[in-house]
């Protein structure tokens, strides 16, 4: 792909399989980002709609879906029962992390396709648990990085693929946000090692970059090193208010991330390669804009009409419609967990981690 390509191919749907269908979508797990972010962006789709909202209480249930104009509301009991089975075709789960596991064991009893937020659950062994449950009831499971269905994403790795920036050598990778200043509660859920896994700034931030270079690069980290701290009282509990880390990539490519919690919010990837640069800048946060520059040429573009999370849906349901393999699957989204529990662990002893 070249340049002129890159632009004039940038929103396309490249992996679209199905304009038909569609797929009744149970949300489980009412916090923020599924009100704010999902429910708005589901009305969006061509492919989705929500019928079932599922909350560990009735009420707030029932409070959202007479919002959103959901038809069914039940608690999180009420949906391990099996009530309303019949309403939804697969499921969204949304929850803190350590609760993933336990709603896709019923969506896997019930034969219902999950789309499951990442990272997969709180440690790698429940992740192996999730993985394994879905392969032995053959039902479809995805993890939920949104970032393979932004534009400038799949776009960056099309101009990787195509050598416009040569050979590739270098990474780095940042996310930070202030956590606080977005959720006022020093004992929400991400500051609870109980609900969030490992830590807080490389499980719910450090990820993005971690796993977007894993996608542009098709390329797995092999060894990683950490270092991390936490100095605030809100983050007494968990080991990594302050995080960077270093991966050397199955292909080669060094790569250095930084993620925290507790900072000005900043999002960027940048791939040097030996003939050019391409940067994501910003990154993350539910924008993106490419920038790719080599010795004579240099172009900047985003899909500021495309919403990333109506992508992400579409995309999944246009693979359970059309039965075709979908990305990241459960082994995707294990691998990660690998990579997380890695760079908590060289954080620990001070040690380089592998994981080939």
């Amino acid at each position: 792909m070249d340049f002129e390509q890159a632009v004039d191919s940038f929103t396309d749907r490249d992996w679209q399989e199905t304009t038909d269908g569609t797929v009744r979508l149970a949300l489980v797990g009412l916090g923020w980002w599924t009100v704010d972010e999902a429910i708005p962006a589901i009305r969006e789709t061509d492919l989705c709609e929500v019928t079932v909202l599922v909350s560990r209480s009735q009420e707030k249930a029932q409070r959202f879906a007479d919002e959103a104009g959901v038809p069914h509301a039940i608690s999180g009991d009420a949906y391990h029962d099996g009530e309303c089975a019949d309403e939804y075709d697969a499921v969204y789960v949304a929850t803190p992390n350590a609760y993933h596991l336990e709603y896709v064991e019923t969506a896997a009893d019930l034969g219902k396709a999950v789309l499951c937020e990442k990272p997969m659950e709180a440690t790698v062994e429940r992740a192996e648990q999730m993985a394994a449950v879905a392969d032995d009831a053959g039902i479809p499971l995805m993890v939920a990085y949104r970032m393979h269905t932004e534009p400038a994403v799949r776009r960056a790795r099309e101009l990787v693929e195509s050598g416009a920036i040569g050979e590739p050598v270098q990474v780095y990778g940042n996310n930070s946000q202030s956590l606080l200043s977005i959720i006022d509660d020093p004992d929400q859920w991400r500051l609870d090692p109980d609900a969030s896994g490992y830590g807080t700034s490389m499980m719910d931030l450090g990820i993005y970059p971690i796993n977007t270079t894993r996608f542009i690069l098709g390329s797995d980290p092999v060894s990683v090193q950490a270092q991390m701290a936490s100095t605030h009282e809100a983050f007494r509990e968990v080991p990594d208010e302050r995080s960077t880390a270093t991966a050397v990539y199955d292909d080669g490519v060094y790569a250095a991330f930084t993620a925290t919690q507790n900072a000005y919010e900043d999002t960027e990837l940048t791939i040097t390669g030996m003939d050019g640069q391409l940067t994501l800048s910003p990154a993350f946060h539910m924008e993106c804009e490419l920038t790719v520059e080599t010795d004579d040429r240099m172009f900047s573009v985003s899909a500021d009409d495309v919403n990333e999370m109506t992508e992400e849906f579409d995309y999944f349901a246009d693979r359970v419609l059309s039965g075709e393999p979908l990305y990241a699957d459960g082994d995707h989204g294990l691998y990660d967990m690998r990579v997380l529990e890695a760079l908590h662990e060289s954080a620990e002893t001070g040690a380089t981690v592998k994981l080939q």
